[in-house]
C-alpha cells in the first residue's frame, strides 16, 4: 500500500529572503498569466489552447528570457495555466459563463528539483538564487513535518508556497507518498471497457483508493483543531480588535482547507490516470452525517469540496467521475469468490470477514466494494440497454497489484 500525507509549515524568513520570495511570486504569476491569455480564445472553447505540450513548445523560451525564473518555476507556471483553463473550458462546455483565469494569489509550485528539504529549513529557488527559511514547527514533536517529510519510508512528491496576506506569512503544502517494495502495481493482462478507481471517504483517513492509497486526516485534523483553538481564544476578548482579527482568522482558514483539499483532489486524479483508469467511483454523499456520525463539520465539508473538485479535474485528463449507492460498502467482504455482508465484519479500521476470514484494513476494503458496485452497476445498465445489443462488457477495478473483475473472479491477486 501507498500513503500519500502533506504537511503544512510555516516558514521563518528575513527581509532579503522575503523580498526574493515577492519577486519569484509576481513573476510566477506573470509566467501563468501570460499563458493563460495565449490559451484563451473567448470566442468558442473549440478554440482554446489547452494541449500542456503544445503550449509549453510555444511560450518556455519566450517566457524564460522574460523572467529569471528557474526553468522548472517557468514549466510549472505553465502547467497550473492550462490547467486552469482546461477547468473553465469544462464549465463552458456545459452552458455556465465563464472568463478567463486570472491569478493574482501568491502561490508558487515546487518539485524535486526546484525545493530540496532539511531538517530544519528547504531550499527554494528565487530569481535571486536559492534561499533557505528555516521552520516554525510546533513543540509537539514528532510533528507532521517530521514524520512524513523527514522520513525515509515517505518521499517528496511536490510543494506548493503559499503567501498569507493577512499575516505576512509565508506557508509550504509539502505532498509525500510512502510506497512499500511489495506494493508494485503490476502490468494489465488483458484489455477491458473501463477501468474503475474506488474511493472510499472516512474520519481517520479522509479518502482511501482501491488501489491501496490513503489519504490520511491527521494533518487536516491538527490544523482545524488550532483554528478551531484561536477563533475560541478571539471569541473570549470580545473587542472590536479581536472581532476584526476573528473575521481575518476565518479567511485564512476557508482558503488554508480550500488549498489543502484541491491538494488531495489533484493527487486523486494523477492516481486514476497514473493507473490507466477511464472512471472514479465515490458514494453518493447523501445522509453522510447520517451514515459517519463521528465526523466533525470540517470533515463533511471535506467530502463535498473534495468530490467536487475532482469532479471538474477529472475529465481534464480524460476521466470520469460517477457515485455508487453507499449501502453496506463498509461491511461487505470484497472479495468477489465471497461477498458476505455483515455488520460484525468491521471493527474500527480493521475488517475481518466472518465468512472467509479475509482481513483487510476496512477503509481499503470499502474503497474496492466501492469499485466493484459501480462495475456492477455499469454492466447491468449495458444489458438492459436497448442498443446495447446484451453486451456482457468487462469493468475492472484497480486494485493494489492488479485488478478485480467485478463478474465473479479476482483476475490478479494483489491484496
Amino acid at each position: 500500500m501507498c500513503v500519500r500525507r502533506t504537511a503544512v509549515v510555516k516558514l521563518a524568513v528575513s527581509d532579503e529572503q522575503r523580498d526574493a520570495l515577492h519577486r519569484t511570486a509576481d513573476q510566477y504569476l506573470y509566467c501563468a498569466n501570460r499563458t493563460a491569455d495565449y490559451c484563451w480564445s473567448g470566442t468558442a472553447f473549440t478554440e482554446c489552447k489547452t494541449n500542456k505540450r503544445d503550449v509549453r513548445d510555444a511560450l518556455y523560451s519566450d517566457l524564460r528570457e522574460e523572467t529569471e525564473l528557474q526553468a522548472q518555476l517557468v514549466q510549472a507556471a505553465i502547467r497550473r495555466a492550462v490547467e486552469a483553463v482546461k477547468a473553465v473550458v469544462e464549465r463552458w462546455k456545459k452552458g455556465q459563463r465563464v472568463s478567463c483565469p486570472t491569478f493574482t494569489t501568491e502561490t508558487l509550485d515546487y518539485d524535486t528539483r526546484s525545493a530540496t528539504f532539511y531538517r530544519n529549513k528547504v531550499s527554494l529557488a528565487t530569481v535571486e538564487g536559492r534561499v533557505e527559511p528555516s521552520f516554525v514547527l510546533p513543540a509537539d514533536s514528532p510533528t507532521p513535518y517530521e514524520r512524513y517529510v523527514l522520513s525515509e519510508d515517505y518521499e517528496f512528491r511536490e510543494s506548493t508556497l503559499r503567501y498569507d496576506a493577512t499575516t505576512d506569512e509565508f506557508y509550504l503544502h509539502i505532498s509525500t507518498r510512502q510506497i512499500d517494495s511489495d506494493d508494485e502495481v503490476s502490468e494489465d493482462t488483458g484489455h477491458s471497457d473501463q477501468t474503475v478507481l474506488g474511493i472510499d471517504l472516512g474520519v481517520n483517513s479522509l479518502a482511501v483508493t482501491s488501489t491501496g492509497t490513503f489519504w490520511q486526516g491527521d494533518d487536516y485534523d491538527h490544523w482545524c483543531r488550532e483554528f478551531e483553538k484561536r477563533r475560541g481564544e478571539m471569541q473570549q476578548r470580545g473587542t472590536q480588535a479581536a472581532h476584526n482579527a476573528l473575521l481575518r482568522l476565518g479567511k485564512r482558514e476557508e482558503a488554508w482547507r480550500k488549498q489543502y483539499i484541491h491538494t488531495v483532489a489533484n493527487e486523486l486524479v494523477s492516481e486514476a490516470v497514473e493507473h490507466d483508469c477511464d472512471v472514479i467511483a465515490f458514494e453518493d454523499l447523501t445522509d453522510i452525517r447520517e451514515r459517519l456520525p463521528h465526523a466533525k463539520w470540517h470533515h463533511v465539508w471535506a467530502f463535498r469540496r473534495l468530490y467536487e473538485y475532482v469532479s471538474y479535474k477529472a475529465p481534464e485528463q480524460g476521466v470520469s467521475v460517477e457515485q455508487v449507492e453507499p449501502n453496506h460498502t463498509s461491511q461487505r467482504c470484497s472479495r468477489t469468490d465471497c461477498g458476505f455482508t455483515h455488520e460484525n465484519n468491521r471493527h474500527g479500521e480493521h475488517f475481518e470477514c466472518q465468512k472467509c476470514g479475509y482481513e483487510v484494513n476496512a477503509d481499503y476494503n470499502g474503497a474496492k466494494n466501492v469499485g466493484l458496485r459501480y462495475a456492477r452497476k455499469r454492466r447491468h445498465r449495458l444489458r438492459s440497454s436497448p442498443t446495447s445489443g446484451g453486451g456482457d462488457a468487462r469493468v475492472d477495478v484497480r486494485i493494489n497489484g492488479g485488478t478485480l473483475n467485478g463478474k465473479s473472479h479476482q483476475r490478479i491477486a494483489g491484496d
